[in-house]
Protein backbone atom coordinates (compact mmCIF):
# COMPACT_ATOMS: atom_id res chain seq x y z
CA UNK A 1 0.00 0.00 0.00
CA UNK A 2 1.01 3.54 -0.89
CA UNK A 3 -0.20 6.64 0.34
CA UNK A 4 -1.81 9.29 -1.88
CA UNK A 5 0.75 11.63 -3.86
CA UNK A 6 2.22 12.10 -0.23
CA UNK A 7 -1.13 13.72 0.83
CA UNK A 8 -2.53 13.43 4.69
CA UNK A 9 -6.27 13.26 5.89
CA UNK A 10 -6.34 16.54 8.24
CA UNK A 11 -8.84 17.60 10.52
CA UNK A 12 -8.57 20.79 8.21
CA UNK A 13 -9.60 18.66 5.04
CA UNK A 14 -12.04 16.84 6.24
CA UNK A 15 -14.08 19.99 7.55
CA UNK A 16 -13.47 21.54 4.71
CA UNK A 17 -15.51 19.17 2.52
CA UNK A 18 -17.98 19.10 5.28
CA UNK A 19 -18.36 23.04 4.07
CA UNK A 20 -17.80 22.55 0.38
CA UNK A 21 -21.45 23.25 0.12
CA UNK A 22 -21.07 26.18 1.23
CA UNK A 23 -19.19 27.59 -1.70
CA UNK A 24 -21.60 25.91 -4.59
CA UNK A 25 -24.27 28.45 -2.72
CA UNK A 26 -22.74 31.28 -2.63
CA UNK A 27 -21.30 30.59 -6.40
CA UNK A 28 -25.23 29.83 -7.52
CA UNK A 29 -26.84 33.11 -5.74
CA UNK A 30 -24.35 35.05 -7.25
CA UNK A 31 -25.07 33.76 -10.46
CA UNK A 32 -29.00 33.62 -10.00
CA UNK A 33 -28.93 37.71 -8.91
CA UNK A 34 -26.67 38.02 -11.93
CA UNK A 35 -24.03 39.57 -9.08
CA UNK A 36 -20.68 39.38 -11.11
CA UNK A 37 -22.56 41.62 -14.18
CA UNK A 38 -22.57 44.45 -11.70
CA UNK A 39 -18.68 44.63 -12.07
CA UNK A 40 -18.87 44.38 -15.68
CA UNK A 41 -17.37 48.11 -16.00
CA UNK A 42 -15.37 47.78 -13.07
CA UNK A 43 -14.92 48.33 -9.00
CA UNK A 44 -18.11 48.91 -7.19
CA UNK A 45 -19.18 49.26 -3.45
CA UNK A 46 -21.62 47.31 -1.33
CA UNK A 47 -24.54 50.27 -1.55
CA UNK A 48 -24.34 50.72 -5.22
CA UNK A 49 -24.50 46.75 -5.70
CA UNK A 50 -27.84 46.27 -3.95
CA UNK A 51 -29.41 49.38 -5.49
CA UNK A 52 -28.34 48.15 -9.23
CA UNK A 53 -29.52 44.59 -8.39
CA UNK A 54 -32.75 45.96 -6.28
CA UNK A 55 -31.37 43.70 -3.11
CA UNK A 56 -30.70 44.39 0.44
CA UNK A 57 -27.56 46.17 1.15
CA UNK A 58 -26.83 44.41 4.08
CA UNK A 59 -27.42 40.99 2.34
CA UNK A 60 -25.10 42.25 -0.71
CA UNK A 61 -22.83 43.07 1.97
CA UNK A 62 -22.68 39.77 3.45
CA UNK A 63 -22.32 38.18 -0.44
CA UNK A 64 -19.86 40.37 -1.28
CA UNK A 65 -17.69 39.58 1.40
CA UNK A 66 -17.89 35.82 1.00
CA UNK A 67 -17.34 36.01 -2.30
CA UNK A 68 -13.67 37.79 -1.61
CA UNK A 69 -13.63 35.02 1.04
CA UNK A 70 -13.46 32.10 -1.81
CA UNK A 71 -11.44 34.49 -3.94
CA UNK A 72 -14.09 34.83 -6.59
CA UNK A 73 -14.11 38.36 -6.17
CA UNK A 74 -11.16 41.28 -4.49
CA UNK A 75 -11.95 43.63 -1.70
CA UNK A 76 -11.10 45.89 0.58
CA UNK A 77 -14.16 46.53 2.85
CA UNK A 78 -15.57 48.91 1.40
CA UNK A 79 -15.31 48.61 -2.74
CA UNK A 80 -15.07 45.10 -4.70
CA UNK A 81 -13.94 43.93 -7.84
CA UNK A 82 -13.68 40.90 -10.15
CA UNK A 83 -10.98 38.38 -9.09
CA UNK A 84 -9.03 37.57 -12.25
CA UNK A 85 -10.40 35.40 -14.69
CA UNK A 86 -14.24 36.02 -13.20
CA UNK A 87 -15.07 38.64 -16.11
CA UNK A 88 -14.54 35.75 -19.02
CA UNK A 89 -16.48 32.98 -16.82
CA UNK A 90 -19.01 34.54 -14.68
CA UNK A 91 -20.23 37.69 -16.64
CA UNK A 92 -23.44 36.76 -18.09
CA UNK A 93 -22.87 38.91 -22.01
CA UNK A 94 -19.00 37.32 -22.07
CA UNK A 95 -19.10 34.83 -24.66
CA UNK A 96 -16.95 32.73 -22.17
CA UNK A 97 -20.08 32.63 -19.65
CA UNK A 98 -20.39 29.55 -18.19
CA UNK A 99 -22.16 30.54 -14.85
CA UNK A 100 -25.55 29.23 -15.89
CA UNK A 101 -23.97 25.40 -15.73
CA UNK A 102 -25.09 26.45 -12.01
CA UNK A 103 -28.46 25.19 -12.99
CA UNK A 104 -26.83 21.89 -14.19
CA UNK A 105 -24.02 21.59 -11.75
CA UNK A 106 -25.38 22.97 -8.27
CA UNK A 107 -29.04 22.01 -9.27
CA UNK A 108 -31.75 20.86 -6.74
CA UNK A 109 -32.39 17.94 -8.47
CA UNK A 110 -29.28 16.85 -8.13
CA UNK A 111 -28.39 17.94 -4.47
CA UNK A 112 -32.16 16.47 -3.50
CA UNK A 113 -30.87 12.93 -4.58
CA UNK A 114 -27.14 13.04 -3.16
CA UNK A 115 -28.72 14.19 0.20
CA UNK A 116 -29.56 10.51 0.12
CA UNK A 117 -26.72 8.91 -1.35
CA UNK A 118 -26.01 7.01 1.36
CA UNK A 119 -29.57 5.18 0.72
CA UNK A 120 -28.35 4.89 -2.63
CA UNK A 121 -25.40 2.99 -1.21
CA UNK A 122 -27.67 0.71 0.67
CA UNK A 123 -30.19 -0.04 -1.73
CA UNK A 124 -27.66 -0.61 -4.62
CA UNK A 125 -29.82 2.14 -6.89
CA UNK A 126 -31.74 5.73 -6.45
CA UNK A 127 -34.45 5.92 -3.94
CA UNK A 128 -35.38 9.15 -5.15
CA UNK A 129 -39.72 9.49 -6.34
CA UNK A 130 -38.39 11.36 -9.72
CA UNK A 131 -34.86 10.66 -11.04
CA UNK A 132 -32.75 10.63 -14.02
CA UNK A 133 -34.86 7.82 -15.57
CA UNK A 134 -38.55 9.36 -14.83
CA UNK A 135 -40.53 10.03 -18.14
CA UNK A 136 -40.21 13.76 -19.17
CA UNK A 137 -38.09 14.94 -15.96
CA UNK A 138 -38.01 18.52 -15.61
CA UNK A 139 -34.05 18.74 -15.16
CA UNK A 140 -33.76 17.90 -18.62
CA UNK A 141 -35.05 21.08 -19.55
CA UNK A 142 -32.21 22.93 -17.94
CA UNK A 143 -29.95 19.93 -19.16
CA UNK A 144 -30.56 20.96 -22.66
CA UNK A 145 -31.03 25.17 -21.84
CA UNK A 146 -27.27 25.27 -20.28
CA UNK A 147 -25.20 22.59 -20.80
CA UNK A 148 -24.25 23.67 -24.80
CA UNK A 149 -21.59 26.06 -23.38
CA UNK A 150 -19.35 22.66 -22.51
CA UNK A 151 -21.20 20.49 -25.13
CA UNK A 152 -20.13 22.53 -27.88
CA UNK A 153 -16.12 21.68 -27.86
CA UNK A 154 -16.98 18.02 -27.41
CA UNK A 155 -18.87 18.59 -30.61
CA UNK A 156 -16.51 19.78 -33.09
CA UNK A 157 -14.24 16.71 -31.95
CA UNK A 158 -17.00 14.47 -32.90
CA UNK A 159 -17.21 16.41 -36.64
CA UNK A 160 -14.00 16.21 -36.89
CA UNK A 161 -13.44 13.03 -36.15
CA UNK A 162 -16.47 11.76 -38.51
CA UNK A 163 -15.35 14.56 -41.20
CA UNK A 164 -13.11 11.97 -43.32
CA UNK A 165 -16.16 9.47 -44.00
CA UNK A 166 -19.32 12.08 -43.62
CA UNK A 167 -17.66 14.03 -46.52
CA UNK A 168 -17.81 11.61 -48.92
CA UNK A 169 -21.30 10.60 -48.78
CA UNK A 170 -24.14 12.11 -50.94
CA UNK A 171 -26.24 12.44 -48.31
CA UNK A 172 -26.00 12.20 -44.19
CA UNK A 173 -29.15 11.27 -42.17
CA UNK A 174 -28.58 11.67 -38.73
CA UNK A 175 -30.37 10.24 -35.90
CA UNK A 176 -29.44 11.78 -32.06
CA UNK A 177 -30.45 9.68 -29.25
CA UNK A 178 -31.52 11.32 -26.15
CA UNK A 179 -30.71 14.56 -27.77
CA UNK A 180 -30.80 17.17 -25.02
CA UNK A 181 -29.30 20.40 -26.35
CA UNK A 182 -29.38 18.61 -29.98
CA UNK A 183 -25.61 20.33 -30.50
CA UNK A 184 -24.00 17.17 -31.46
CA UNK A 185 -26.52 16.82 -34.62
CA UNK A 186 -26.73 19.86 -35.46
CA UNK A 187 -22.95 20.39 -35.58
CA UNK A 188 -23.01 18.09 -37.93
CA UNK A 189 -25.57 19.49 -39.69
CA UNK A 190 -23.17 22.72 -39.48
CA UNK A 191 -20.25 20.86 -40.70
CA UNK A 192 -21.59 19.14 -43.93
CA UNK A 193 -24.77 20.62 -45.76
CA UNK A 194 -26.17 16.76 -46.52
CA UNK A 195 -27.29 15.98 -43.37
CA UNK A 196 -30.61 16.02 -41.96
CA UNK A 197 -30.69 15.46 -38.32
CA UNK A 198 -33.44 13.23 -36.38
CA UNK A 199 -33.49 14.78 -33.19
CA UNK A 200 -35.05 11.78 -30.62
CA UNK A 201 -36.04 12.52 -26.37
CA UNK A 202 -39.20 13.48 -24.63
CA UNK A 203 -41.40 15.97 -25.69
CA UNK A 204 -40.85 18.87 -23.15
CA UNK A 205 -37.37 18.41 -23.86
CA UNK A 206 -37.58 18.88 -27.63
CA UNK A 207 -39.34 22.48 -27.31
CA UNK A 208 -35.38 23.56 -25.98
CA UNK A 209 -33.61 21.62 -28.33
CA UNK A 210 -35.78 23.28 -31.30
CA UNK A 211 -34.47 26.89 -30.16
CA UNK A 212 -30.50 25.49 -30.59
CA UNK A 213 -31.68 24.52 -34.05
CA UNK A 214 -33.00 27.66 -34.44
CA UNK A 215 -29.74 29.61 -32.82
CA UNK A 216 -27.78 27.32 -34.92
CA UNK A 217 -29.58 27.98 -38.18
CA UNK A 218 -30.07 24.66 -39.04
CA UNK A 219 -33.66 24.44 -38.01
CA UNK A 220 -34.95 23.58 -41.67
CA UNK A 221 -32.90 20.61 -41.87
CA UNK A 222 -33.95 18.80 -38.72
CA UNK A 223 -37.01 16.68 -37.47
CA UNK A 224 -38.29 15.18 -34.10
CA UNK A 225 -39.00 12.00 -32.61
CA UNK A 226 -40.46 12.33 -29.09
CA UNK A 227 -40.79 9.25 -26.72
CA UNK A 228 -39.20 6.85 -24.80
CA UNK A 229 -36.02 5.52 -26.71
CA UNK A 230 -36.32 2.01 -25.86
CA UNK A 231 -39.71 2.03 -26.90
CA UNK A 232 -40.58 4.73 -29.60
CA UNK A 233 -39.96 3.88 -33.49
CA UNK A 234 -36.69 5.04 -34.28
CA UNK A 235 -37.39 5.24 -37.98
CA UNK A 236 -34.16 5.02 -40.37
CA UNK A 237 -32.33 3.31 -41.79
CA UNK A 238 -30.12 6.24 -40.97
CA UNK A 239 -26.17 6.87 -41.68
CA UNK A 240 -24.75 8.03 -39.14
CA UNK A 241 -26.89 7.60 -34.82
CA UNK A 242 -25.22 9.54 -32.28
CA UNK A 243 -25.93 8.58 -28.73
CA UNK A 244 -24.26 10.94 -26.33
CA UNK A 245 -23.99 11.43 -22.58
CA UNK A 246 -26.12 8.72 -21.98
CA UNK A 247 -25.00 5.37 -21.57
CA UNK A 248 -23.79 5.66 -18.25
CA UNK A 249 -27.41 5.46 -16.78
CA UNK A 250 -27.96 2.37 -17.35
CA UNK A 251 -26.04 -1.08 -16.51
CA UNK A 252 -23.87 -2.49 -19.31
CA UNK A 253 -26.91 -5.52 -20.54
CA UNK A 254 -29.20 -2.11 -20.79
CA UNK A 255 -27.18 -0.16 -22.70
CA UNK A 256 -26.76 -3.20 -25.40
CA UNK A 257 -30.14 -3.63 -25.59
CA UNK A 258 -30.14 0.78 -26.34
CA UNK A 259 -26.98 0.26 -28.93
CA UNK A 260 -28.78 -2.89 -30.26
CA UNK A 261 -32.12 -0.82 -31.24
CA UNK A 262 -30.01 2.18 -32.59
CA UNK A 263 -28.45 -0.36 -34.60
CA UNK A 264 -31.47 -1.43 -36.08
CA UNK A 265 -31.59 1.86 -37.51
CA UNK A 266 -28.44 2.52 -39.17
CA UNK A 267 -27.59 1.41 -42.82
CA UNK A 268 -25.23 -1.62 -42.89
CA UNK A 269 -21.49 0.56 -43.60
CA UNK A 270 -23.34 3.43 -41.08
CA UNK A 271 -21.59 5.21 -38.76
CA UNK A 272 -22.36 5.57 -34.65
CA UNK A 273 -20.93 7.93 -32.38
CA UNK A 274 -20.59 7.72 -28.71
CA UNK A 275 -19.59 10.18 -26.18
CA UNK A 276 -19.30 9.80 -22.76
CA UNK A 277 -17.22 9.34 -19.39
CA UNK A 278 -14.85 6.69 -19.08
CA UNK A 279 -12.61 4.85 -16.61
CA UNK A 280 -9.20 3.28 -17.80
CA UNK A 281 -6.11 2.34 -16.00
CA UNK A 282 -5.42 5.51 -13.82
CA UNK A 283 -6.33 5.23 -9.85
CA UNK A 284 -9.19 7.16 -9.01
CA UNK A 285 -7.34 9.85 -7.31
CA UNK A 286 -5.48 10.45 -10.55
CA UNK A 287 -8.41 10.70 -12.74
CA UNK A 288 -11.24 11.61 -10.33
CA UNK A 289 -13.89 12.90 -12.73
CA UNK A 290 -15.36 9.55 -13.74
CA UNK A 291 -15.69 8.11 -10.34
CA UNK A 292 -17.30 11.00 -8.94
CA UNK A 293 -19.95 11.04 -11.63
CA UNK A 294 -20.48 7.63 -11.02
CA UNK A 295 -21.41 8.62 -7.32
CA UNK A 296 -24.17 10.50 -9.38
CA UNK A 297 -25.66 7.67 -11.17
CA UNK A 298 -25.61 5.83 -8.42
CA UNK A 299 -27.77 8.56 -6.46
CA UNK A 300 -29.86 9.00 -9.58
CA UNK A 301 -31.11 6.03 -11.70
CA UNK A 302 -31.44 2.73 -11.06
CA UNK A 303 -27.84 0.63 -12.75
CA UNK A 304 -25.91 3.19 -14.18
CA UNK A 305 -22.47 4.06 -13.12
CA UNK A 306 -19.69 5.27 -15.50
CA UNK A 307 -18.24 2.18 -17.99
CA UNK A 308 -14.63 1.55 -19.14
CA UNK A 309 -13.45 1.99 -22.62
CA UNK A 310 -13.21 -1.53 -22.75
CA UNK A 311 -16.46 -1.92 -22.07
CA UNK A 312 -18.12 0.57 -24.62
CA UNK A 313 -16.08 -1.54 -27.03
CA UNK A 314 -18.05 -4.72 -25.79
CA UNK A 315 -21.28 -3.06 -26.20
CA UNK A 316 -20.99 -1.63 -30.00
CA UNK A 317 -19.27 -5.35 -30.41
CA UNK A 318 -22.47 -6.63 -29.00
CA UNK A 319 -25.27 -4.79 -31.33
CA UNK A 320 -23.16 -5.30 -34.40
CA UNK A 321 -20.63 -2.38 -34.59
CA UNK A 322 -16.84 -3.22 -35.65
CA UNK A 323 -13.62 -2.26 -33.32
CA UNK A 324 -14.49 1.69 -32.59
CA UNK A 325 -11.97 4.41 -33.05
CA UNK A 326 -11.58 6.57 -29.75
CA UNK A 327 -11.03 10.29 -29.64
CA UNK A 328 -9.77 12.04 -26.36
CA UNK A 329 -11.61 15.49 -25.95
CA UNK A 330 -8.97 18.07 -24.62
CA UNK A 331 -9.54 19.79 -21.61
CA UNK A 332 -12.51 18.05 -20.87
CA UNK A 333 -13.44 14.24 -18.95
CA UNK A 334 -15.15 13.11 -22.13
CA UNK A 335 -14.47 10.64 -24.94
CA UNK A 336 -15.68 10.20 -28.31
CA UNK A 337 -15.85 6.73 -30.01
CA UNK A 338 -17.08 6.38 -34.03
CA UNK A 339 -17.76 2.65 -35.18
CA UNK A 340 -19.07 1.37 -38.29
CA UNK A 341 -22.11 -0.76 -38.59
CA UNK A 342 -20.92 -4.07 -39.75
CA UNK A 343 -22.21 -5.39 -43.11
CA UNK A 344 -25.10 -8.03 -42.78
Amino acid sequence: MTDVDGQVVTRQSVFAMMQAYKHTSLLRAAVELRLFDAFADGPAGAADVALRLDIDKRGAKILLDALCAIRLLGGDGDTYWLAPGAQEQLVSTEPGFVGDMAHVFASDWEWDALKRFADAVRKGGTVMDEHAETPEYAYWEDFAAYVPVVAEPTAQVMADAITPWAQGQAQLRVLDVACGHGVYGFSMAQRFTQAHVTSMDWENVLEVTATHARRMGVAERTSTIAGDMFEVPMGGPYDLALVTNVLHHFSEQRATELLTRVAASVRPGGRIGLVGFTTGDALPADDPAPYLFSVLMLAWTFEGEVHSEECYRRMLDASGFDTATSHPVPGLPYRVLLAERRQE
